[in-house]
């Protein structure tokens, strides 16, 4: 027989059910924080800086240091863009923002995005002031972007610089830190391109009603799509011809495999833009083609380095 008090019965209830509702609320803000990284774009870059590392030849420490830091740089930038914009983004009715929908605040995601910025930094400083200081160049431009300069004709800019130094930020975490060769910078700014002007294709029309006029609203949907593919194809002939100094015939049997499958994604890019209404499928090509490249990169066996 139970000679529990009613009243401790209920107050042990209550507790028991507070603490549910604490670890609930607890998972739908971690969640909530998550999907406001832009979590998509955020890992697939995380590989790339794994990829180019590998392709550097990295000690493992040093390997692991650099996908740390890349991944927190990461977080701060998406959360500070949905931070920013959440204004914007409830003026328009989104409803895959959770801070927009009041999910998550503002003031907590600006609080973990500059943690994020803390971490990314600390991480970053074993392995060398030229990799700190890439590494800081790469977030402010990536805050300078989402405060401002997506709403300029100079939006691109962020874009041509913190891709074309992202493959340095591997060369300069090596013990002997060097930048990155200037084919693979070219390669990355081109890639940047292509993201940027394919980011932001499906949101051209919201962002034209919240004042949001950016290189890509002001030439377009057909001339950004065109330059977006010419991007990937740049960063394909590239990366294909960069290692081997231009020669045709030291270009090994993968190295072609790997630049046709990122022809095929750039010409699925383009004819996706033409008989349809660009959406985010564009933009996952684009990092699709990404990802090929670095994984050429790899195949091709420490081609950063030499």
């Amino acid at each position: 027989m139970n000679s529990e008090p009613p009243t401790a019965r209920l107050a042990a209830g209550s507790s028991v059910l507070l603490a549910s509702r604490g670890r609930e609320c607890s998972m739908t803000t971690i969640r909530a924080l998550w999907g406001s990284t832009h979590p998509g774009p955020a890992l697939v870059v995380t590989v790339l800086s794994l990829a180019i590392g590998i392709a550097s030849g990295l000690d493992l420490w040093r390997l692991v240091l650099l996908v740390a830091s890349v991944f927190a740089n990461q977080l701060s930038i998406g959360l500070s863009n949905d931070a920013i914009d959440a204004a914007r983004d409830r003026a328009v009715g989104r409803q895959d923002k959770p801070i927009a929908m009041g999910v998550l605040s503002r003031r907590l995601a600006f609080g973990v995005a500059a943690g994020a910025v803390v971490a990314a930094l600390l991480l970053s400083a074993p392995l060398g002031p030229g990799m700190l200081a890439a590494q800081a160049l790469v977030i402010a431009g990536g805050w300078a972007y989402n405060a401002w300069l997506k709403s300029t004709v100079l939006s691109l800019v962020p874009f041509l610089v913190s891709f074309g130094l992202f493959p340095s930020l591997a060369t300069l975490s090596a013990p002997e830190p060097a930048l990155a060769p200037l084919w693979a910078g070219i390669a990355g700014a081109a890639l940047g391109a292509a993201v940027h002007l394919t980011n932001v294709l499906p949101d051209l029309d919201d962002d034209r009603a919240t004042g949001v006029r950016g290189f890509g609203h002001r030439i377009g949907v057909r001339a950004s799509a065109v330059l977006a593919v010419v991007g990937i194809l740049v960063g394909a002939a590239v990366v294909l011809l960069g290692p081997v100094d231009g020669d045709l015939a030291a270009v090994p049997w993968h190295g072609w495999a790997f630049a046709g499958a990122v022809v095929l994604v750039a010409v699925a890019t383009g004819v996706r833009c033409i008989v349809r209404t660009p959406d985010r499928t564009v933009f996952r090509l684009v990092m699709l083609a990404a990802l090929l490249l670095a994984a050429q990169l790899v195949a091709t066996g420490s081609a950063l380095t030499g």
